[in-house]
């Protein structure tokens, strides 16, 4: 993403805690007689209408939602075997924790394709369901079709592919 994108109402965008978004408008405001031009972002999922400085928009990881190539990226991702690491679960689980907080498609899809497997256990469910929620809604954006049939396309890659790790 270029470093000069204005976030213009009506783009969907990625903040990373939160998920995809939607900028519903632009504003300026003056705050301590400072003015202060503010990007709204609502979310439809959490029923949430967030507002940030523009100024501070990329350091806090708002970005355009993935291109259509990087999406190619995340399916071959989602479709390789997983390679088994012998790691302790304590320091597997703070890596992916890390990934899926930066909101990143490649990283988001490289947990849920570690994660998935027949016999999860209740940490690995959570992590995964997690991953998964950031993932398919961008993934539906960038495809221009349903959520729920993001997910579905989503696990239709892991398939065949399942393996313990």
């Amino acid at each position: 993403m270029s470093k000069d994108y204005t976030f213009n109402p009506g783009d969907f965008v990625v903040y990373p805690a939160h998920g995809v978004g939607q900028v519903t408008e632009r504003q300026t405001t003056t705050v301590d007689g400072q003015s202060l031009d503010l990007i709204a972002i609502h979310f439809a999922k959490d029923k949430m209408t967030m507002k940030i400085p523009s100024t501070q928009a990329l350091e806090k990881g708002l970005r355009q939602v993935a291109t259509p190539v990087m999406m190619e990226t995340v399916e071959k991702i989602l479709r390789k075997k997983v390679k088994t690491k012998r790691v302790q679960w304590s320091k597997r689980s703070a890596e992916y924790v890390a990934k899926i907080g930066s909101g990143d498609p490649v990283a988001l899809a490289e947990v849920i394709r570690k994660l998935y497997k027949e016999n999860q256990s209740y940490s690995e469910q959570n992590l995964y369901k997690k991953a998964m929620d950031k993932l398919a809604p961008e993934y539906a954006i960038v495809h221009n079709i349903p959520e729920t049939e993001a997910c579905a396309k989503i696990e239709e890659f892991l398939i065949g592919t399942d393996s313990a790790e």
